[in-house]
């Protein structure tokens, strides 16, 4: 699985407007701006987001983007869904091999696989909200539930994470 641009941005932008939740609207130039991101892309996300009902927006010299919701309110899978409409592509019905093979009606011993993956990722990304990663990485790998970042714990130590 990978993270698509359109969903990293996206998680990007929103975070962005929750840092600056106090600040009124921000315009996407500056969301961009700060955020190092290509302004055309930014406005494209931004869209989206709004038609998902994520950010609203304001016209006029003092306008732009800011979160419909507060951000406790508002889980990263939602976020990625809005920027990309999918947060894991179940490939095998995207895009499949045959007709015959991957058909629903088919017996396929693979799709389950894909299908737990795919309600998996979606159960972490729903459970973690935009206010969540409005702390420090220590502070959001301990609510994730990860072991402190090795680096902090050991500097020398050259370990690598186990998966559970």
């Amino acid at each position: 699985m990978r993270i698509t641009t359109l969903a990293e941005y996206g998680v990007i932008c929103a975070l962005h407007l929750a840092r600056r939740a106090a600040d009124g609207p921000v315009t996407g130039r500056d969301i961009a701006a700060r955020e190092q991101l290509p302004g055309d892309y930014v406005e494209q996300i931004l869209l989206r987001l709004r038609r998902a009902g994520l950010v609203r927006s304001t016209r006029g010299a003092h306008g732009g983007y800011m979160l419909a919701r507060e951000p406790q309110g508002i889980s990263i899978r939602d976020v990625i869904e809005a920027s990309e409409s999918t947060t894991f592509d179940l490939h095998c019905l995207s895009h499949p091999v045959g007709e015959e093979r991957c058909s629903t009606a088919h017996n396929c011993s693979i799709r389950p696989v894909w299908m737990l993956l795919q309600s998996k990722i979606d159960d972490v990304l729903q459970s973690v909200r935009l206010s969540d990663l409005l702390m420090e990485e220590g502070e959001v790998r301990t609510r994730v539930g990860l072991p402190p970042s090795v680096q902090a714990a050991a500097p020398d130590a050259r370990v690598l994470p186990i998966l559970a």
